[in-house]
């Protein structure tokens, strides 16, 4: 897909096109397609060898793993977060659901390939600091039903920008706090776009916002502690994680 800067216009309005029930979703995602990309760049993380399976599939063959503590703590988690997406994502588009379009097809490998971008990004971030790949079970997902696969797509990506916003003020590196800042508002975008997919024109409408823990009283997303996040997100880990050192 080839990309090219949004204009300063571009940007200043793109708010205003995200309450268009007609909006270009192709233009969305690569509007957030830029910000994985210059979030990778200054990593100085290449994605060559992105797409080995064992990176895909997170199949190491630890029983367990530490986060650390620290920033490195809070990058290792967030790493892990970007493990899950990413192997959802690419079993995703190995086995797409029945029925699916053309379409859906495209801007499902387009978050694939920003969920895989993320993950580099942590992984070179963290260098020999970064936990191994992590083993997933996607067994209770049925992967051959459109609202199972959608359903547990609105979970992680909300579960992601919750996960994002609760871990934002324990970083102490401003570097490493604008980069994920970076991130979350891709994956906000993602949310977005999957609850579009669901139900067509409503990513811009209050009621799926507040739904999804958005605060209209002052415009802000759900935040979660690491904690509660993994409790969650054990569900399709077999990995178990160890994140008690984290910063409180």
């Amino acid at each position: 897909m080839e990309m090219t800067k949004p204009t300063a216009k571009e940007d200043t309005t793109l708010l205003d096109e995200l309450a268009q029930k007609e909006f270009n979703r192709r233009k969305f995602l690569r509007f957030s397609s830029l910000i994985g990309v210059s979030a990778v760049a200054l990593s100085g993380a290449g994605l060559s060898g992105c797409y080995r399976d064992n990176m895909l599939t997170g199949g190491g063959d630890n029983n367990s793993v530490n986060l650390g503590s620290g920033d490195i703590g809070v990058l290792n988690y967030a790493y892990a977060l970007e493990q899950l997406e990413a192997a959802f994502y690419t079993q995703v588009i190995a086995t797409p659901f029945s029925g699916i379009s053309a379409l859906e097809s495209e801007y499902l490998k387009d978050i694939r390939d920003h969920e895989i971008a993320h993950r580099e990004f942590f992984k070179a971030a963290l260098g020999s600091n970064a936990i191994p790949g992590l083993q997933v079970d996607f067994s209770s997902i049925n992967f051959s039903s459109r609202d199972s696969v959608l359903g547990t797509a609105k979970a992680f990506e909300d579960l992601g920008v919750a996960a994002y916003n609760g871990a934002g003020r324990l970083l102490t590196s401003t570097d490493y706090l604008t980069l994920a800042g970076k991130i979350v508002s891709v994956e906000a975008r993602h949310a977005a776009l999957i609850r579009d997919l669901i139900s067509n024109g409503s990513f811009a409408d209050l009621a799926s916002l507040s739904s999804m823990g958005a605060n209209n009283a002052n415009g802000l997303d759900a935040a979660m502690n690491p904690p509660d996040v993994l409790a969650i997100a054990s569900a399709y880990v077999k990995t178990q994680i160890d994140a008690s050192n984290l910063p409180k």
